[in-house]
């Protein structure tokens, strides 16, 4: 069984950045919608990202941005993959491409039909799954979920939404995603946005503790 890969979202510091890289996490993400807590500006971003380690990725978040406002962001941070976080059309997601991880709300009655109908544009690299439209950190039906993955027709699906160090392993029991997002679960309790290297790490340890079950 292949390792479930982590990734960090929201990070906004050295600090952070440095205790989810020193935990083992393989993708860090940028958030630039500035109505997020978790918003950091591109040119601060750049200087982050231009200091990460080799075979770190990084992603950049964007949410319902038309082409030239992605262009701008592109241009200041160019970023490994663009994570298109909203209700972006197929056209959008192309222009936006290659390298996209598409990410959708998850809803019993609409997933099987998303999963397929992103599986098909070959710009996107993976799917996302989140719990709610904002990525607001609500935890999805995983099983639900599990009896629709076959529709993402072999694409990567990365499960987030909810996650913390405690449910992690029983969602990738029932899910067996590819990879695991995490931003909220990471956090210190009652501060938005601020990372927490002890949970960072703890997190990790658990997807990996869940994976040697596996």
């Amino acid at each position: 069984m292949p390792r479930t890969r982590i990734k960090i979202c929201g990070l906004r510091t050295e600090d952070a950045i440095e205790a989810a890289i020193d935990a083992g996490a393989d993708a860090l993400g940028f958030v630039f919608v500035r109505s997020s807590p978790r918003f950091i500006d591109p040119q601060r971003a750049w200087r982050l990202v231009g200091a990460l380690p080799p075979l770190v990725h990084s992603v950049g978040l964007v949410m319902n941005a038309d082409l030239e406002e992605f262009s701008r962001i592109e241009e200041a941070c160019p970023t490994d993959y663009s994570q298109l976080h909203g209700q972006e059309t197929e056209k959008t997601v192309r222009q936006c491409g290659p390298r996209v991880i598409k990410a959708v709300r998850y809803d019993a009655a609409t997933i099987g039909a998303d999963l397929a109908r992103w599986s098909a544009v070959e710009e996107v690299d993976a799917i996302l799954i989140d719990g709610s439209a904002g990525g607001q950190g609500h935890t999805l039906d995983w099983e639900g979920l599990a009896a629709h993955t076959q529709a993402a027709a072999g694409k990567p699906l990365i499960l987030a939404g909810g996650l913390t160090a405690e449910n992690v392993a029983h969602a990738i029991r029932i899910v067996r995603p590819y990879a695991v997002d995490v931003s909220s679960g990471v956090e210190r309790p009652g501060a938005l946005g601020e990372k927490d290297p002890e949970r960072i790490r703890h997190f990790c340890d658990a997807v990996r503790a869940a994976d040697a079950l596996l």
